[in-house]
């Protein structure tokens, strides 16, 4: 266990009782004013929570007309935290989303100076909305800051205000003029999201609140961006048994196929497995599961409930399995149950 915070000393005692009882008081506010917006979704919220209480990222695939941009929004607010949205367009320079510098001149003595001009990613949430439809050189202005929290501009590093997340959004049907997320980045994705239609009853109920009001309720903040960042200090600090380490382990190193432990199914179709960085992330993220379910202990069926948006995009199939009519989350849910 660490010695101390981001904020300073280690809460002992009746502190430490008061900041997980805050955790989950928390927890319930922020799901109740999300709640007020949102309709359904709930496994996709969870998902989302646990993203912020890891300080990862988020990759969230669903259809048009899904309430993606709408969900990230109201939970920023709800968090208390500021949000900022970039719309990512085939145009869009990476400039565009760090920030310049540009030359400001001193109208009392003439004296001219760089002056760096923050872009909408100095902000605590950032939306990318339709992250694939930029090119490679823009997609990667994101790639310093979701894995250092930082930019470098003209040689010169700027450090991002914790904490920091970057929710982004992807279509998967339309892939006409769209360029695929590289590797490395996906990498960087704690989860990936499938977003999908609401049930009829939810649906219903989505028609009835946005065709008899003109206005959506206001949303409360129910924490702020240092609760935040102690929230995620309590998360590193529930035990994870080496039973259950070694467990993470096992399923992380089976979707490889040149792995000893690779069941058939693995070795037939997929071409690449997933890297370390998804054991890290299975295990932080089963933390926060942990505790989000007031549990101070991970188990192993923790691992299994997030091992398919923890893997799924971290898992490259071959193109025998795109001949067979195997997904990868067909591949992946025998691994999980093997």
């Amino acid at each position: 266990m660490n010695d101390t915070t981001e904020g300073g000393a280690m809460p002992q005692g009746r502190e430490l009782e008061a900041l997980v009882q805050g955790f989950h008081d928390s927890l319930t506010a922020i799901r109740r004013q999300v709640r007020r917006i949102i309709v359904g979704q709930d496994a996709v919220v969870d998902h989302l929570m646990l993203t912020l209480l890891v300080g990862g990222h988020c990759l969230i695939t669903g259809m048009p007309g899904t309430a993606k941009t709408l969900l990230v929004r109201t939970l920023a607010a709800a968090l208390g935290l500021t949000f900022k949205r970039i719309q990512f367009t085939p145009d869009l320079m990476p400039t565009d989303v760090t920030g310049t510098d540009i030359i400001e001149e001193d109208i009392t003595t003439g004296h001219r100076r760089w002056t760096f001009v923050p872009g909408p990613i100095f902000t605590h949430v950032l939306l990318a909305d339709e992250v694939n439809r930029t090119p490679p050189k823009t997609q990667a202005a994101l790639l310093e800051a979701m894995q250092e929290h930082s930019v470098t501009v003209r040689g010169t590093t700027h450090a991002l205000a914790p904490p920091f997340f970057v929710l982004a959004t992807q279509n998967p049907i339309e892939l006409e003029g769209t360029y695929p997320l590289p590797e490395a980045q996906l990498d960087r994705f704690l989860f990936n999201v499938l977003l999908d239609y609401l049930g009829a009853e939810d649906e219903m109920e989505v028609v009835e609140r946005n065709t008899t009001r003109m206005d959506a309720p206001s949303i409360e903040a129910c924490t702020s961006a240092e609760q935040i960042v102690r929230f995620q200090w309590l998360v590193r600090q529930v035990p994870l048994s080496s039973q259950v380490r070694a467990r993470a382990v096992e399923l992380v190193r089976s979707t490889r196929p040149t792995d000893e432990r690779a069941p058939d199914i693995v070795r037939r179709y997929v071409r690449y497995g997933a890297s370390v960085r998804a054991t890290q992330f299975l295990c932080l993220a089963a933390k926060a599961r942990a505790l989000v379910e007031g549990r101070y202990h991970v188990t192993e069926e923790d691992l299994h409930a997030l091992a398919l948006p923890v893997l799924r995009h971290r898992v490259l199939a071959n193109y025998q399995a795109e001949s067979d009519g195997k997904s990868v989350d067909d591949i992946l849910r025998e691994v999980i149950g093997a």
